[in-house]
């Protein structure tokens, strides 16, 4: 008897257990299944206006790109030139707003020592296309943080899945081993050319605004 009653008690602490992982990987964001390794996308989205102007500035910058293959398969090498990479923006660039060092809202540009979050990942993303990374497989995407402010990161595609750098932290996360919302990110055909990654219907965020952030 006593056998059966614990056999019972571990039975219900293993469920419990499978229970509560499985609610630790509930998706934050909707219509996105936290246990893939790979976020869906929903169709097209409006760019952020700081990305229109920066495409205006840096037109080069923004052509499609023709590769066939837009996931890395992932390496050591190439994971640590992530890792690499994303630690050596991070302590180059110091946090500074948009409306500080250029008086507005939204200004996308490439960092000269300052700027905020989507200026270290746009140094990151030419950095790493320099490092001979296919441009479709970095993917500026827009989020919600834990705050439920707006901030950038750069989402990395390899064949172990979608891994995301991040100027707010130095080690390198897959996707949904983030606390984020995610909002939307460039295509991988065509960087002009920006998708949803939020289910229509479910939630609306401002398509035509920046991220509006000072990270």
């Amino acid at each position: 008897m006593k056998r059966e009653i614990l056999g019972v008690t571990v039975l219900v602490m293993s469920l419990t257990a499978a229970n509560s992982a499985e609610a630790d990987i509930s998706p934050k964001t909707i219509g996105q299944d936290a246990s893939s390794p790979f976020m869906r996308v929903f169709g097209r989205s409006l760019p952020p206006i700081g990305h229109v102007g920066f495409c205006e500035d840096f037109p080069s910058e923004c052509t499609p790109d023709r590769k066939k293959s837009r996931k890395v398969e992932l390496t050591w090498k190439r994971k640590t030139e992530l890792r690499d990479i994303n630690k050596l923006v991070n302590r180059m660039v110091k946090p500074v707003s948009d409306m500080s060092l250029y008086g507005r809202i939204e200004h996308w540009t490439y960092p000269e020592g300052k700027g905020d979050c989507e200026d270290y990942v746009l140094l990151k993303q030419r950095m790493l296309i320099e490092h001979g990374w296919p441009a479709g497989a970095l993917l500026i995407t827009v989020v919600r943080d834990e705050n439920n402010e707006g901030h950038a990161v750069l989402t990395v595609r390899t064949s172990q899945g979608d891994f995301l750098l991040d100027n707010k932290r130095s080690d390198i996360r897959t996707w949904n081993d983030s606390p984020y919302t995610f909002i939307k990110r460039q295509s991988a055909r065509d960087p002009r050319v920006w998708v949803s990654l939020t289910k229509p219907g479910k939630r609306r965020w401002r398509s035509t605004a920046g991220t509006g952030t000072n990270n």
